[in-house]
């Protein structure tokens, strides 16, 4: 199935909280976009340590999601905007229990791959101006999801977005969010997630370590 990229976002990072900076704020753009190995061109991530690089190359979090937060904050004319959470794709019809760990899509003419869940940090509920943000995203799994880039290439709004090969067919986004960030795995999927060459080194790890 194909999906319409209704949007493609890019950021700065800019002053966010004191000295903290964020690119959270992504904007559309016009006309082709470079989508290279560690991202679009150009587009900023302010902490390295845990957004960007090969591994978190491209976010999604579904358009979808936008009116359930609308009705959670009372609306909010950031999600108006189709970059609100960050996101470089805005995309409808996609949400995390549809795609897994290890799905290809082609994005115009590049070629990404389902790499893992988002984590939600503070950044989203300063952004937003409301508490407890983050626990409403981990206790509903609206994660959102990060793609690695194996074929660079370009895109721009109105491009499809269609998946060309089924990844891990048991371990959808949203299995991997609940089992992982909010802390639901069995020992069983601890060992599945541990040994998944498709998730990211990080949350292998993260896997390991909870095995002990």
């Amino acid at each position: 199935m194909k999906h319409t990229v209704e949007a493609v976002c890019t950021g700065t990072a800019r002053p966010f909280n004191g000295v903290e900076t964020s690119a959270i704020a992504k904007r559309p753009r016009e006309g082709v976009v470079q989508v290279l190995e560690e991202g679009l061109a150009p587009d900023e991530q302010a902490d390295r340590r845990v957004h960007g690089g090969p591994e978190m190359a491209l976010h999604l979090y579904p358009l979808d999601h936008h009116a359930f937060w609308q009705a959670e904050l009372g609306g909010c004319d950031l999600l108006d905007e189709p970059g609100a959470f960050g996101s470089n794709l805005a995309v409808r019809g996609l949400m995390e229990s549809d795609v897994h760990i290890g799905d290809r899509f082609r994005l115009g003419s590049a070629l990404i791959e389902v790499s893992q869940p988002r984590q939600p940090c503070w950044k989203i509920e300063h952004r937003f101006g409301h508490k407890g943000m983050v626990a409403r995203i981990i206790e509903t799994g609206r994660s959102g999801w990060y793609f690695r880039v194996l074929q660079t290439g370009d895109v721009r709004a109105g491009d499809a977005l269609e998946r060309v090969e089924i990844g891990e067919v048991d371990w959808s986004v949203q299995r991997v969010f609940m089992a992982l960030v909010a802390g639901k795995a069995s020992r069983d999927d601890l060992a599945e997630l541990e040994a998944m060459p498709a998730l990211t080194p990080r949350l292998r790890e993260r896997a390991r370590t909870k095995l002990g």
